[in-house]
């Protein structure tokens, strides 16, 4: 059954990992206290995505298969345009989100804020980076770009497996709307609002992923690198509205320029 539907199987498993290891942190919502919480236990979830590519691959293609996925996740040898894209293009759109929000206000800005994490104050913009890119990065983005994406892309074009990851990629954050304060005060216009912001980070992540020939390394640096910014303890609902319109002109460019078809100039990356 999982060699026949393997990316059915895929995301079963990623969810079931994630929202297990998840469970002490939404179970409180329901009343239920019996589970220990861990230091760091929101970036465990992390885990699903990255274990179910492993663990379904293995299953599907054997050992030979797994060391194609660990190759992938450190193929560096790329243009070094999509390593300033993947690192840089979020803290600009940053900037410009905040000089936006300057000029609408006329709040002065307080750059003490910036690459300081709300929830871990205590790291520098260097740790929070590095923490980000081995949880959220790499944990994520070997599952969905490095396993999922790819196998979408067999049968799909390019966009249209954007938007069928989104909802699987959607689907797994269910857990978050119980336990992360952000997620919990969301209203159902934000919620869609959520889901969009989702898409158009998913068009984005495809265009790196086939423009850089298939590096997960790419998607994970841009993964951590969008969730710093977003999280820096500057922001506010002002600046990130106006975040994620600029994110959502930019995935409209990559439409319009790369086309739907491969999301990019170089063809879309398939797995077997």
């Amino acid at each position: 059954m999982i060699k026949r539907y393997p990316l059915i199987f895929f995301f079963l498993t990623a969810n079931l990992i994630s929202w297990i290891i998840w469970a002490p942190l939404y179970l409180p919502y329901f009343n239920i206290n019996l589970l220990p919480i861990l230091p760091y236990h929101h970036a465990f979830g992390a885990l699903g995505p990255i274990l179910a590519a492993f663990i379904i691959s293995r299953v599907e293609k054997g050992k030979s298969e797994n060391k194609k996925l660990l190759k992938r996740m450190f193929k560096w040898k790329v243009k070094p345009f999509w390593y300033f894209v993947a690192l840089f293009g979020p803290f600009v759109l940053f900037s410009i989100a905040i000089i936006i929000g300057y000029f609408a206000t006329g709040k002065p800005i307080d750059f003490e804020g910036v690459g300081v994490s709300k929830e871990f104050p205590q790291f520098s913009i260097l740790a929070f980076l590095l923490y980000n890119i081995i949880s959220f990065g790499y944990g994520e983005e070997t599952g969905w770009r490095g396993y999922a994406l790819p196998k979408l892309q067999n049968k799909y074009n390019a966009f249209s497996s954007s938007i069928l990851l989104t909802i699987g990629w959607a689907i797994w954050h269910i857990p978050l709307f119980f336990y992360r304060p952000g997620y919990i005060s969301m209203g159902f216009g934000e919620i869609i609002g959520w889901t969009f912001s989702l898409l158009t980070g998913s068009i984005l992540l495809t265009w790196l992923y086939n423009s850089s020939r298939g590096s997960i390394l790419i998607c994970a640096l841009f993964h951590a690198t969008i969730d710093i910014s977003f999280t820096s303890d500057i922001v506010n609902k002002e600046i990130m509205n106006y975040m994620g319109a600029l994110i959502t002109i930019w995935a409209i460019l990559v439409i319009l320029i790369a086309k739907l078809k491969n999301l990019s100039k170089e063809e879309r990356q398939k797995l077997g």
